[in-house]
């Protein structure tokens, strides 16, 4: 029954992940997320195709989907003690490796605040001023992702000491990590867009040679 619920679990937040309205916004507007502007279907790639109220839309869509898969795993299966972790671990890949996009999805920031979401919303407030702190001060959004891939488990666990959720949420960690490779590539040679972007688009295209 055990193996039966996680099964359940993984398929109830693999799919939730799938959803993805990155993807959705950008086709309104001709584009497709997985290789135009950034080439993740994601939050960011969804501002920089679609403008601003996509950005937030797709967002807050990505948090709440894992939010979703965290409470519907642990209201289905009470008797797995780790259904919350399984749901929203595997709602971030979902997102991250759509099978219905040919596994090219987002990078997986939005849906990882989903899991913390569920877990404690003064801990998701916590982490949402860190994430942009750490984005504004650093230059960067793409270091936002991987520091919060091991942030949220290690404060998950320093708050519970429960080994085995902590063995699930730092699952993400290693595709966070790939998946923000070629940021920090791009980073070394000085063609990263940076928060400035925000406010100053086409002079950062420009300095980064994409105008």
């Amino acid at each position: 029954m055990t193996a039966l619920s996680a099964a359940a679990c993984v398929a109830v937040g693999y799919l939730l992940g799938n959803i993805n309205p990155a993807f959705f916004f950008a086709r309104l507007r001709g584009y497709d997320a997985r290789v135009d502007g950034s080439g993740n279907a994601g939050a960011s790639n969804a501002f920089i195709l679609a403008g601003k109220t996509a950005f937030f839309v797709t967002a807050l869509f990505d948090i709440l989907k894992a939010f979703a898969a965290c409470r519907l795993s642990r209201a289905l299966f009470p008797e797995l003690s780790v259904a919350e972790q399984i749901g929203g671990v595997s709602c971030v890949l979902g997102h991250m490796y759509p099978a219905a996009l040919r596994f090219r999805g987002g990078k997986g920031l939005a849906s990882l605040g989903g899991v913390a979401l569920s877990w404690d919303w003064r801990i998701f407030l916590l982490l949402l001023s860190l994430s942009i702190l750490i984005a504004f001060v650093s230059g960067y959004l793409c270091f936002v992702a991987p520091t919060m891939s091991l942030l949220i488990p290690g404060l998950y666990y320093w708050q519970t000491r429960f080994l085995p959720a902590l063995l699930i949420l730092l699952i993400p960690a290693v595709p966070v990590f790939c998946k923000h490779a070629e940021n920090f590539r791009r980073i070394r040679r000085g063609t990263e867009v940076r928060m400035r972007y925000l406010w100053a688009k086409d002079s950062e295209l420009r300095r980064t040679g994409r105008s």
